[in-house]
């Protein structure tokens, strides 16, 4: 039964769950009969514990419209002490990342903007490990019936879900006589890419392509190409996202100049960014546009200081996998894997050397931004050019025509 496979996939390879590790499951309700499925392996596989935090989209969307202001300005200290009880425990953390990509449309982008500051701030040791890969991570998304009449309008709900079934199964190989050799074979691709790239040694990058995008993007000194699997310090390796096909580094924090233009919907909090635009200078945004969902652009940007930053730059082929299906998700794990991003917000520090040592002040210092936000936001094309600049002025045609030139 491929929904079998799918989950021992993502708990034996994804999480590569040790014996008497804790492992918490983030889960829709609508993802029930999964996520007990993953609860089912992970106790074969020996954890310690599995833990789920289920969650109602629909309640969150009543609430949002319905409850006083101040419910959106603090985090209960419950849930503090859930994410912080178990990161300092070592537990690995699982994300099933599926939702009504309109669910939070009518809702006022400012409370969600609140709760997202107070969840960051109360929680930020959690964020902090997880993005230092400290604790195990893997996030990946199974169907939700909105979800699925989103991406496939013209069939019945049920048809939408076995598309999107169908659809995601794909994406993670899981269709592969052998999904887990599968994977080791995409590891090693991936790997070949970012060797390839950190032996470049790039100190920019130049993105242009026919939407509009002319952007100059610096990369720090000591920067590093990854991608496929993680390592926690002690060598445990995982796969923070399933499906994954980029490779990708921090950019130099005040070293992005010029306009970008997105070249597919960005999910948001629950509503649609579409058809945007960003200019920026000395690594600051200090123009925007966009045609639908400007409000939550807008917001997005005035998280903090960093969210107007860019945090994050991802290559991806445009003849990739994912991008062939020819299917938009609404859903960013699909779609940044369809296509190259970048991010707003904070940087991963391991995409620098030294950076899992170094505290949030050498990082800034060593150009690598802070934030308590990271959005990714789709850039690729059939016709984007990325050219690096070496130290020396060599000029290297990375990407030609959408895919890798090297």
């Amino acid at each position: 039964m491929k929904l079998r496979k799918y989950a021992e996939l993502l708990v034996k390879t994804g999480i590569n769950l040790k014996k008497d590790q804790i492992l918490v499951v983030r889960s829709p309700i609508e993802c029930a009969e999964f996520a007990r499925e993953i609860v089912d392996i992970g106790f074969e596989v020996g954890a310690k514990d599995v833990v789920i935090s289920w969650s109602d989209e629909v309640y969150s969307r009543i609430r949002y419209l319905k409850g006083p202001e101040a419910l959106f300005e603090t985090l209960p200290s419950w849930q503090k002490e859930f994410y912080l009880s178990y990161v300092r425990q070592d537990a690995a953390f699982l994300t099933i990342s599926a939702s009504d990509p309109e669910n939070f449309k009518d809702v006022d982008p400012v409370r969600i903007q609140k709760f997202s500051r107070a969840f960051s701030a109360e929680v930020s040791e959690y964020r902090d490990r997880l993005m230092n890969n400290e604790n195990v991570w893997c996030v990946a998304s199974v169907p939700t019936p909105a979800w699925a009449k989103k991406v496939f309008p013209d069939v019945t709900e049920a048809e939408a879900m076995e598309k999107l079934w169908e659809a995601i199964y794909e994406a993670v190989r899981v269709n592969e006589p052998d999904p887990v050799a599968s994977w080791n074979t995409h590891k090693q691709n991936l790997k070949r890419q970012m060797d390839l790239l950190n032996d470049m040694n790039f100190k920019s990058l130049h993105y242009t392509n026919s939407l509009g995008t002319d952007l100059l993007i610096e990369l720090p000194e000591g920067h590093l190409w990854l991608g496929g699997s993680d390592l926690t310090p002690d060598g445990h390796e995982f796969i923070a996202n399933m499906p994954t096909e980029e490779v990708f580094t921090a950019p130099k924090r005040d070293g992005v100049n010029g306009r970008v233009v997105s070249s597919m919907p960005l999910n948001f909090n629950g509503s649609l960014i579409d058809g945007f635009e960003l200019t920026f200078k000395d690594g600051k945004v200090v123009d925007y546009s966009a045609k639908i969902g400007y409000e939550q652009l807008k917001r997005l940007l005035e998280t903090d200081e960093g969210a107007s930053y860019l945090g994050e730059v991802a290559l991806v082929q445009y003849d990739s996998p994912i991008s062939n299906m020819g299917i938009l998700f609404y859903n960013t794990l699909f779609d940044e894997n369809a296509s190259c991003h970048l991010a707003l917000g904070k940087a991963y520090p391991v995409s620098i050397k030294g950076g899992d040592q170094m505290d949030q002040a050498t990082l800034l210092a060593n150009g690598i931004n802070d934030s308590i936000t990271h959005e990714d936001f789709m850039v690729g094309t059939k016709d984007l050019s990325i050219v690096g600049v070496k130290a020396n002025g060599e000029k290297v045609q990375v990407f030609k025509d959408g895919n890798f030139a090297l």
